[in-house]
């Protein structure tokens, strides 16, 4: 992905804005999990979020959609403080798609219509058979989503959480657990969704090269604080 074909206008506010975002551990209230951690990113805008085991990446992304509350700072989506948000409503505009594919028992096209039925809305049969031929899954409406390869289980809990709709995609590690031909696929797959939904994505990855190919922008993390923020080139080096 070319960072540049996410970018747009300055003049244009931030769809996601974080300011000072914290949160301490639980047991331990000395302890900060994640400290003061500040950045936007704009409507079509990708950014990757990286640092060593421990840093805080997964708790962060947990914190955009209120998995885990803060203990300071804020989170404003659209120019609106998160917590001023339904829970649902906020989990089906910011979806998540995690390091593995949870999916549902049954076929893979209950798995893509549960989202939508929750709100009393339909997926017409044209539009799964769309949305799997877009991620290379031709015909795979009525297979049994137990069933399915890592790959595959991983593009369809992909567009099971843009079955939603959302405007924010945040994906915690989503091809870690694949081979390099999955991983491939995945990645692919991510790169046309985004593109064609123009959706704004925090990614959390332990790849630089991930980070370099498919982020406009990285989010580095050590010991739950920002050790730098900015172009992959400037954060990452050449």
């Amino acid at each position: 992905m070319n960072p540049n074909s996410v970018s747009v206008m300055c003049s244009l506010p931030p769809l996601l804005k974080c300011m000072n975002l914290s949160r301490k551990a639980p047991s331990r209230p000395d302890i900060f999990l994640l400290r003061e951690v500040s950045f936007e990113l704009k409507r079509g805008e990708v950014m990757a979020v990286v640092g060593p085991s421990g840093a805080g990446k997964s708790t962060l992304l947990r914190m955009l959609n209120r998995l885990d509350e803060p203990t300071g700072g804020t989170v404003r989506l659209d120019g609106r403080d998160t917590r001023e948000i339904a829970p649902r409503e906020l989990r089906r505009r910011v979806g998540m798609v995690m390091q593995r594919a949870y999916l549902f028992p049954g076929t893979v096209a209950e798995n893509l219509v549960f989202g939508p039925a929750q709100r009393g809305e339909t997926l017409a049969t044209a539009q799964i058979e769309s949305m799997l031929a877009g991620v290379g899954l031709e015909g795979y409406e009525s297979r049994d989503a137990l069933t399915l390869s890592g790959g595959e289980a991983q593009r369809v809990a992909i567009l099971r959480a843009l079955a939603n709709d959302p405007e924010v995609l945040l994906l915690d590690e989503p091809t870690s657990a694949l081979d390099a031909a999955a991983r491939e696929s995945v990645e692919m797959a991510l790169d046309s969704l985004i593109r064609a939904r123009r959706l704004t994505c925090v990614w959390v990855t332990h790849s630089e090269e991930q980070a370099r190919t498919w982020a406009g922008h990285v989010l580095a993390l050590e010991a739950g604080q920002v050790r730098a923020w900015g172009l992959p080139e400037e954060v990452l080096g050449d």
